[in-house]
């Protein structure tokens, strides 16, 4: 979404010249993906952190032009609502330390973002929804004053469907009427991009597709939202429905949402993921560069692509595709479901596993993608964000004869050993891939997710006769001192 852009209004002739220059696009993306030595390199992992700014009291600050004008690092980033920040991460070589840098990263950035909240009395927090959020919160007086959010939210109103505002099921059932974007706004990840090597694309993607449901259920942060409690990834419905409408959760929709799981399993080239995103989705914003793409790679070249690149950021799947083009043209996995928080230790942690996992199961995936149809990977999604590490999902055996549902606390357990490995193939220290998935090996122990420990805080304070809006205020303090303290979130006490 941050994208900057000028122009804020467009012509049905916009549309039609944008809509042509994809294709344009998608055959340049043909020809390059042939080239033998396109993408090589080696693998490499980056990583974006979306951030809440809070004010002395738990509740959001409206504060994120100051905050990045005050720390002038190019890698803070503005994000839609004007309590919320993106921090880009130097990308690290996966060889090596790779977590620790990140990590380390994390800390270095919280700690100056925090030392600058601080003169407002205020702070900022890694977490998926912020309990204290608000109605008051949302609507166009919090929105980011940018061209590019303003076009975005007026191109996702038109397009979205009939039903207003949010409904999901849960403990506290919500029903909410709110016919705005913004409520885009409460959903903060820790979105990973990953570069593996080249020729490995479509078997790894298939393999993150394939875990990505497990990765939601071990890393869940987001139980609460304005006093509900609802799923334990509430990201994902809300995320969905502030797109694309309620009807956006429940089930097979055609046309496919723009938010969203995927549409099958990939092939035989990543070439698929980008003309899905062409063929399915109308132009929100038909911005056309001067480039003619075809004429570039015909010369030798290396296109940018713009009109593509644009376009793949108003589809928000889950697992996304990104084409880079620059000094070091590659193609990339960008993997968007991680929820910020609870503590930096905690998401190089969730780090470890994801890529572990894909690059273990990549070698394997083939003969599994037939013993689970992709309907079934997708149900497990959404079960994994509504129940954590107490879903049922179905998981593939090769050798099985019919579908069987599991925990999927019990699968990761089972699967562990294979995420050491493939963190082992990339060239990951030893100490270092054991020390992170130590970590997860006792999140899933102690069963104690970021979004467990908050239900459980939250089902006490409440027990003690505080409102609703004072509890949440108690969690978000207490919850505040351990993220900070870098603390894993297994270790996290009953306050």
């Amino acid at each position: 979404m941050g994208q900057s852009i000028q122009q804020t209004s467009f012509c049905a002739e916009d549309f039609r010249a944008f809509q042509g220059k994809l294709h344009h696009c998608l055959d340049a993306l043909d020809a390059v993906l042939q080239r033998p030595d396109f993408g090589a390199g080696i693998a490499s992992i980056g990583a974006e952190l979306e951030l809440y700014l809070l004010d002395s009291e738990g509740f959001p600050a409206l504060d994120n032009l100051a905050i990045q004008q005050a720390l002038n690092d190019p890698r803070l980033t503005l994000e839609l609502n004007r309590y919320n920040l993106e921090f880009n991460l130097t990308p690290v070589l996966a060889a090596g330390a790779p977590f620790s840098g990140l990590e380390q990263q994390m800390l270095d950035n919280l700690s100056q973002l925090r030392t600058l909240m601080q003169h407002q009395d205020g702070t900022v927090l890694p977490i998926g929804i912020l309990p204290t959020l608000r109605e008051t919160d949302f609507g166009p007086q919090v929105m980011t004053d940018i061209p590019r959010y303003h076009v975005l939210a007026e191109a996702v109103r038109q397009s979205r469907d009939n039903s207003l505002g949010i409904q999901i099921d849960g403990q506290d059932s919500l029903h909410l009427i709110h016919d705005d974007v913004t409520l885009e706004g409460a959903c903060t990840s820790f979105q990973l991009h990953y570069r593996p090597v080249v020729g490995e694309f479509v078997n790894l993607w298939n393999a993150v597709q394939l875990i990505t449901p497990l990765m939601v259920g071990v890393s869940a942060n987001s139980p609460l939202l304005m006093g509900h409690r609802l799923w334990q990834e509430t990201r994902i419905p809300l995320f969905c429905q502030s797109i694309d409408g309620q009807a956006s959760t429940s089930g097979p929709r055609c046309p496919p949402p723009r938010v969203s799981f995927g549409q099958g399993w990939l092939r035989h080239s990543p070439l698929e993921l980008f003309r899905e995103t062409v063929q399915l989705y109308p132009p929100l914003i038909p911005i056309v560069s001067d480039e003619e793409p075809l004429a570039v790679v015909d010369n030798g070249g290396t296109p940018k692509l713009a009109e593509l690149c644009l376009h793949d950021g108003t589809i928000w799947s889950w697992n996304r595709p990104i084409y880079a083009a620059g000094k070091d043209p590659h193609l990339r996995i960008e993997m968007r479901v991680l929820p910020a928080g609870p503590s930096a230790a905690d998401m190089a942690a969730n780090a470890a596993l994801f890529i572990g996992l894909a690059e273990g199961l990549a070698g394997e995936v083939e003969p599994l993608l037939s013993a689970l149809p992709f309907s079934c990977a997708q149900q497990n999604f959404y079960r994994a964000a509504q129940f954590g590490l107490a879903a049922k999902v179905y998981w593939p055996n090769a050798r099985q004869n019919g579908l069987s549902e599991m925990l999927l606390a019990d699968v990761l357990e089972q699967l562990l050993p294979l995420a050491g490995k493939g963190l082992a193939k990339i060239g990951v220290n030893p100490s270092e891939l054991t020390k992170w998935l130590a970590l997860i090996d006792e999140r899933l122990r102690r069963r104690q997710t970021g979004a467990s420990w908050q239900l459980r805080q939250y089902n006490r304070l409440l027990e003690k006769r505080l409102s609703p809006q004072e509890a949440s205020q108690c969690l978000v303090r207490d919850y505040c001192q351990l993220s900070q303290s870098n603390t894993p979130v297994a270790r996290w006490p009953a306050l």
